[in-house]
């Protein structure tokens, strides 16, 4: 079999599995600028991302990961968003969940078809493949950009002619050699609408992201505290931001997905911040089981519910955020302080004179005592 011959066989299969992007770079002249990682690094920009720096040189190279690979197959899935997300912003007594989120995990979805299109590979042509979706040391964005999918944005985020800023990723590496390289060079212009919208100016120059501002990053990778500077700016986003996404103009060229196996689950969609601050840990488990909300821990997840609640402007949370100041948890006590600060002033003064001097975690103490600076 002819190595186009090959190369349109495996096109069309992945097609048929419900892929939308297709391309193959090789991997013998791979060029990546890691002067960029290596820079992302250097600045603390990585934050707590500890298995981002420890893999650091693995990165670099695919070939790091799997010597014998000759070629990346980089596969995408389409999971544009029915209408503007940046709408659901406005609905601050509702949670804002990412759009990536509100559906099954993708990472599941993903993987069975590259599992799929893997065993097809071999069966056509014998060889070896290895599989990866977000889960290992590969920089799928550079090779995505290499094999002709996109180019990655001034958000660092690849941008697609047809799909706009809304692509899932897969890479499948092998041992077959295919010569086909089809790189696309930025195509972002002037445009700097995903750097000014940022709320937190995360992104600090173009193609250069400091995750420790941005809101992706501070509501599932941070573990502990947020700080102050971020809490108003987080708005009602409980999980994830899309704001540098849906603001890309390649957008509008954009198509609603396609995958019903990537269907939306209803209740992710501005679900009530109400509901969720009654929530128990049982509770939370159970209503994000399969999605990648569930990866987030309880704890973590009660904070971000906490600092919306706070931005709710919703008064009639009180009762409910009150029985969070008795947690267990530093994290969940100090962002309930919070709110209660900025839902009730009176009920806010009210629990520090009975609470300030028992407590002895010194981050929680600090919400009680910077109360009446803030």
């Amino acid at each position: 079999m002819s190595q186009q011959l090959l190369f349109d066989e495996i096109k069309i299969k992945s097609l048929e599995l419900g892929f939308d992007e297709f391309g193959i770079t090789d991997l013998e002249n791979f060029e990546f600028n890691s002067l960029k990682i290596m820079e992302f690094v250097k600045n603390k920009h990585h934050g707590e991302m500890k298995w981002f720096k420890d893999k650091l040189e693995i990165r670099k190279n695919p070939k790091n990961i799997w010597n014998d690979a000759k070629s990346a197959i980089v596969l995408g899935i389409n999971y544009g968003p029915i209408n503007n997300p940046l709408k659901d912003l406005t609905q601050i007594r509702k949670g804002y969940i990412s759009i990536y989120s509100r559906r099954r995990d993708y990472h599941k979805v993903i993987k069975s078809k590259l599992k799929e299109l893997a065993r097809f590979i071999q069966k056509i042509k014998p060889s070896e493949v290895k599989i990866f979706v977000d889960t290992a040391p590969l920089m799928e964005k550079p090779l995505a950009s290499a094999a002709g999918l996109g180019w990655q944005g001034k958000h660092t985020n690849l941008v697609s002619k047809k799909y706009g800023s809304w692509l899932f990723l897969g890479v499948i590496l092998t041992n077959i050699y295919f010569k086909n390289k089809k790189n696309i060079n930025s195509k972002c212009g002037s445009c700097k609408q995903c750097i000014t919208i940022c709320p937190t100016n995360a992104i600090v120059k173009p193609y250069s992201l400091d995750a420790r501002r941005c809101i992706s990053y501070l509501t599932i990778e941070h573990k502990t505290h947020i700080k102050k500077e971020f809490r108003i700016k987080i708005g009602n986003r409980i999980f994830g931001c899309d704001d540098c996404l849906a603001i890309c103009p390649w957008n509008k060229f954009a198509k609603k997905y396609s995958d019903l196996k990537l269907n939306f689950i209803k209740k992710l969609n501005l679900p009530s911040l109400e509901m969720f601050l009654n929530f128990e840990e049982h509770d939370y488990r159970r209503y994000f089981v399969g999605t990648p909300v569930r990866r987030l821990g309880y704890n973590r997840f009660m904070r971000n519910i906490l600092i919306a609640a706070a931005n709710s402007k919703n008064s009639s949370l009180v009762k409910s955020v009150l029985r969070y100041l008795d947690s267990n948890s530093d994290i969940i006590r100090a962002m309930a302080i919070w709110a209660l600060f900025c839902l009730s002033k009176n009920r806010f003064f009210k629990e520090k004179s009975k609470r300030f001097n028992v407590e002895q975690i010194f981050e929680v103490k600090q919400e009680w005592f910077n109360g009446e600076e803030i």
